[in-house]
């Protein structure tokens, strides 16, 4: 009796599969959205070096492996699910490295988002894609405990959704705290999750404290080395002889821009 009693107080710490399964097409679908919206508009083309593209490529199947896992797991195929699990030890240290090369390309090519400082974009964003490693391998380590995995892999995605939710947001009037903008509405994700663990369990999952923490921790460590000496100084020598350093610094607009 007392094991029948405590079962479903252990399913629901596990987690609600429907919620995470809507979070996940939820996340997927503002990232898609943001950049077809950025295409449809004429902001951003296929014309673009290579890096782009292996970037692009590694990144979608990352969201195409994330919707199949709960896909899986929805319909209660844990066999396919297993198999397509260990395809993510290869992509996340893959969308790593690429992750962290294409911010140093865009850097060195346009000096980033001009609604963006360079430092900020440059030294913010590479540590928020390794934020997004940590968290998602930790995830990985703890498949045998779905409470964990499901919720620290939410704080992960939360991490990039970024590009989609900027490219939706009108950043330009946002100057000089779009990033900060930006980065907060992401952690929105993490909060729902939290919500639907009190309502559902009465408490938030510890996972939800550890996975948004280390996030809010690393961007705030992030903010505080782009704007040191330190952070200004590397990102000068990044940028050094390239384009992007033909760009102010700061965030602006440009003189032909409209909305």
């Amino acid at each position: 009796m007392a094991t029948a009693a405590t079962q479903p107080h252990a399913d629901a710490i596990r987690g609600n599969t429907r919620f995470f399964a809507i979070m996940a097409f939820v996340i997927s679908a503002i990232i898609v959205a943001g950049f077809s919206v950025n295409l449809a508009m004429g902001r951003s083309s296929f014309d673009v070096p290579i890096a782009y593209h292996v970037h692009a490529a590694i990144f979608m199947s990352w969201i195409g492996l994330y919707i199949a896992q709960h896909i899986t797991a929805s319909s209660g195929n844990w066999s396919l699910h297993a198999k397509l699990g260990k395809l993510a030890y290869l992509l996340v240290p893959l969308m790593v490295a690429a992750g962290s090369v294409i911010m140093i390309v865009v850097a060195r090519r346009t000096g980033g988002p001009f609604f963006f400082d360079v430092n900020e974009f440059l030294i913010s964003n590479l540590a928020l894609v390794w934020c997004f490693g940590f968290l998602a391998f930790w995830a990985l380590l703890r498949q045998r405990y779905t409470g964990w995995h499901r919720r620290l892999m939410l704080c992960a995605m939360a991490i990039l959704v970024g590009p989609g939710v900027g490219r939706l947001l009108p950043l330009p009037l946002m100057i000089p705290n779009a990033w900060t903008i930006t980065t907060a509405v992401t952690m929105i994700f993490p909060v729902i999750g939290m919500i639907a663990d009190k309502r559902s369990l009465g408490r938030v999952h510890p996972a939800y404290w550890w996975g948004l923490g280390v996030y809010a921790g690393t961007f705030i460590a992030s903010m505080m080395l782009a704007y040191s000496p330190l952070g200004y100084d590397l990102t000068q020598r990044v940028i050094a002889g390239t384009p992007g350093a033909e760009r102010p610094m700061e965030a602006f607009l440009p003189p032909d821009f409209s909305m």
